[in-house]
């Protein structure tokens, strides 16, 4: 049986030491300057006594929190646990109700900011740690009254998103603009991507290798596969069974045998005006698949890129879930916010 073990920050009602420096000068003389009783939103520490204090040096004075607590009317214990419970899939007056049966009163809006900064401090954390192997995907998202068209990226590493942008997939410009700047931050070398054409002209510009999901590859050609059977004539039918071996297998010289294929196959003769016949579209078939071999099999020899995109897909699946529950978002701030905490899918 799993065990999932949640690690909720301590509240305590007073501080059992003094600060060793002084916050703005680091200077270590500082005198007490008086004490206040604060009272505290949480459904165990009721108040707690909150002292000041006054450097010596700087004469600035600066309050000295217990654990646990800050400036905030809640405790940081509950306002973590407000954002868990709705990540859990409760509604924001859910989770005021929860917190009412142990004695919390809280609004539905305060649960929501609550969400928004648990969000907000998921992504200043994960804003600067590098990725070396970034999933990006596209996915649409109900806000505003209709399907709203959104960019995704992950960090295929822990599988953890790391930046959602107001982005159409299918505007490669946009995209790109969005991209460029996510890619050098954080120090991206890979991206994994599905086989969309515009994904492997933006790989090359940003001078990254490219690892294209082997699901979607090994979908796509065989419906393609499927659907020529019953077109090609029949002393041509070899060569659908060794593409598939060869799709299998991924073999580092497999796009050299799919060429010696290409070649096999008689040219077009028909104008460029007229429809390509079977032969004609499995020619073409074979020669995107040499052309794009490499980009199939980066993960062979880099260990640490998988071969496909899931990771991505897991993280938009726990986003899409999560929206479908929320009756469809109203503003972008709360859109992003609320899908990086839902794709996280943990704290």
């Amino acid at each position: 049986m799993s065990i999932v073990v949640l690690q909720l920050p301590d509240v305590k009602g007073e501080t059992e030491s003094r600060p060793s420096e002084c916050p703005y000068c680091q200077s270590e003389i500082l005198q007490r300057w008086g004490g206040s009783l604060k009272r505290v939103r949480d459904h165990e520490v009721k108040q707690a006594i909150v002292y000041r204090y006054r450097c010596t040096s700087c004469r600035r004075t600066f309050r000295d929190y217990p654990d646990g607590i800050d400036r905030a009317q809640q405790s940081q214990r509950l306002r973590k646990l407000a954002g868990l419970c709705w990540t859990l899939g409760l509604s924001y007056r859910g989770v005021a109700g929860v917190f009412a049966v142990f004695g919390v009163g809280i609004a539905a809006m305060t649960a929501w900011r609550d969400v928004q900064e648990q969000a907000g401090l998921l992504k200043q954390k994960r804003i600067w740690q590098p990725v070396r192997v970034l999933g990006v995907d596209g996915a649409w998202v109900l806000g505003w009254g209709e399907k709203q068209g959104v960019m995704v990226a992950v960090d295929l590493g822990p599988g953890q998103p790391v930046a959602i942008g107001y982005v159409d997939e299918k505007d490669p410009q946009k995209v790109l603009r969005w991209l460029k700047p996510l890619v050098k931050r954080l120090g991206v070398s890979v991206l994994v991507t599905d086989d969309l054409s515009s994904y492997r002209g933006m790989a090359e510009k940003l001078g990254l290798e490219h690892q294209i999901c082997q699901f979607h590859v090994r979908r796509w050609v065989g419906k393609a596969l499927h659907d020529l059977k019953e077109q090609v004539p029949e002393e041509w039918l070899w060569v659908l069974e060794e593409v598939k071996e060869l799709l299998g297998e991924l073999s580092p010289t497999g796009n050299r045998r799919l060429f010696e294929l290409w070649k096999q196959i008689p040219e077009r003769s028909a104008g460029r005006d007229q429809p390509l016949t079977p032969l004609e579209q499995l020619r073409h078939l074979l020669i995107r698949l040499s052309e794009h071999w490499t980009k199939y099999r980066v993960f062979d020899w880099q260990p640490d890129v998988p071969w496909t995109n899931n990771g991505t897909e897991q993280v938009i699946g726990r986003m899409k879930m999560r929206s479908r529950t929320v009756r469809g978002y109203k503003v972008w701030k709360g859109m992003e916010a609320s899908l990086m905490l839902a794709g996280s899918g943990t704290f």
